[in-house]
């Protein structure tokens, strides 16, 4: 499945979440994630940062089949381009 993952988390925490989201997914902007992932690997992501957040944290998910069926639009400089190589 094709995610976008976005946090909003404590300054203290923030660093250990941006680490377990880049080896899940590609990171785009500041707290915010993108990429394909299976099941198992989106619910390993979601139980390690879920042991991280404290109550006022959140982390937002919105998935999709795959990544054609989303429309992607960049104003301005892009944080990281994602490039697919076979």
């Amino acid at each position: 499945m094709y995610v976008i993952l976005v946090y909003d988390i404590g300054e203290k925490r923030v660093g250990k979440m941006l680490k377990l989201c880049r080896k899940y997914l590609n990171w785009i902007q500041n707290s915010v994630f993108e990429g394909e992932i299976s099941d198992v690997k989106l619910k390993e992501l979601t139980i390690h940062a879920e042991k991280m957040m404290k109550e006022e944290d959140s982390l937002i998910i919105f998935s999709g089949r795959s990544e054609k069926w989303m429309d992607k639009q960049i104003i301005g400089k892009e944080k990281s381009s994602v490039d697919n190589f076979l």
